[in-house]
């Protein structure tokens, strides 16, 4: 293990200016609200230390911790799960995954260890007439060098199947009754984003399932004709990021397009209102659908960027190792290479900031270990595992 980077964040007085972050995109675009977008630049008084456990990962996407303290990782380019060890030992590819379509946006992508005997991943499964994203579980043995998986299960599949190589979603949020979140993308094409609006199709959604891959009675769309029985909430785009907070209520932050990444506080049977609505633009530049932001019966964003952090792999911080950020969002920023903190008040963001800028890496994935504690994944094929604490003073 190698410390590689040391932060020290001083403490600066509070100030109206937003992060530097450049023009928006799309500037006729106002928020609904003082504060959606461009929130007050905050610095953390809590200087950081960053330790590299490993490096030459294939594209990590997700990173989970296991009971006995070592990490399962998905290399999202090679379509594995493999074991790392605190000493930065890593195994061959587990044994016992099903088949993984890995071209472009697929590949083996998040993992969960919720502590009830198994594990779980979602990953981009190849089929007939395209692909689609698949959540699997089965559980862990073998041995520390080669560990493999048995009676391995797919709980749910992503339907319809489409041939699109980008959008799959695919972050799990474990619920303590038993449940789970999996968040699904829009597939990017123009014949699966205009699903997410669609009830009978799972894409552009939050689905609630039970580890089982059952649906939960109370979910919303029970006994719905021509509705997924899955479905939790709708209108999205690509959801990367998702947690709970200490009230157990889920959060998300998804990709926009050009423009438009969102913060969402969700609730069940919401419309989010993507591709009807949005703070974005088409890549070319040319707008989406009627060019609107706010439609009656769709949510609005807690927050949005223009122009995009890109966010992936999200906690909502317990405060267990720096008391500062208790309650904040932590999110791993693509786009704009950075851990970016979002400070919360009655559910508004009242402070952002852009933490490890220095190190010009692609963020992929945040976790919290027990001591609170922040564990990184890099996107890159030399991808990293980090560890993030309080420096010693």
């Amino acid at each position: 293990m190698r410390i590689v980077f040391a932060a020290l964040l001083i403490a600066a007085p509070a100030c109206a200016a937003p992060v530097p972050q450049g023009a928006p995109n799309v500037p006729e675009f106002k928020p609904a609200f003082a504060g959606q977008t461009r929130a007050e630049a905050v610095v953390s008084r809590t200087p950081l230390q960053v330790t590299e456990i490993i490096a030459g990962l294939n594209k990590p996407w997700g990173v989970a911790l296991l009971p006995d303290g070592r990490f399962l990782v998905s290399e999202k380019a090679a379509g594995v799960l493999s074991i790392v060890s605190a000493d930065g030992t890593k195994s061959a590819p587990v044994a016992g995954t099903p088949a993984v379509d890995a071209r472009s946006q697929g590949g083996m992508m998040g993992v969960g260890v919720p502590g009830d005997g198994w594990i779980y991943w979602s990953y981009a499964e190849p089929r007939e007439g395209g692909n689609g994203l698949a959540v699997a579980r089965g559980k862990l043995g073998g041995t520390a060098a080669a560990p493999a998986l048995s009676e391995v299960s797919v709980i749910f599949r992503m339907m319809p199947t489409l041939a699109s190589v980008q959008h799959f979603g695919g972050r799990l949020v474990f619920l303590p009754e038993g449940k789970m979140f999996v968040t699904l993308g829009d597939r990017s094409i123009l014949p699966g984003r205009v699903q997410a609006q669609d009830l009978g199709s799972h894409l552009g959604k939050i689905v609630r399932i039970n580890r089982d891959g059952s649906v939960p009675k109370d979910n919303p769309l029970v006994g719905k004709p021509g509705a997924q029985p899955e479905i939790w909430s709708w209108g999205h785009r690509n959801i990367l990021s998702a947690g709970l907070d200490a009230k157990g209520r889920l959060w998300e932050l998804e990709h926009g397009p050009k423009g438009g990444d969102e913060l969402n506080l969700v609730q069940k049977a919401r419309d989010h209102g993507w591709p009807t609505i949005t703070y974005g633009e088409e890549y070319s530049g040319a707008p989406i659908g009627a060019s609107q932001t706010q439609a009656p019966g769709m949510e609005q964003p807690v927050y949005y960027w223009d122009p995009v952090i890109a966010p992936s792999g999200m906690v909502v911080y317990s405060g267990k190792g720096i008391a500062e950020w208790k309650g904040n969002i932590l999110t791993g920023g693509l786009a704009s290479k950075a851990l970016v903190r979002l400070v919360l008040k009655n559910d508004k963001v009242v402070g952002e900031e852009r933490l490890l800028t220095d190190r010009k890496e692609r963020i992929r994935d945040v976790i919290e270990g027990p001591a609170g504690e922040l564990y990184l994944l890099t996107d890159d094929a030399n991808g990293k595992l980090l560890k993030v604490t309080p420096a010693a003073r």
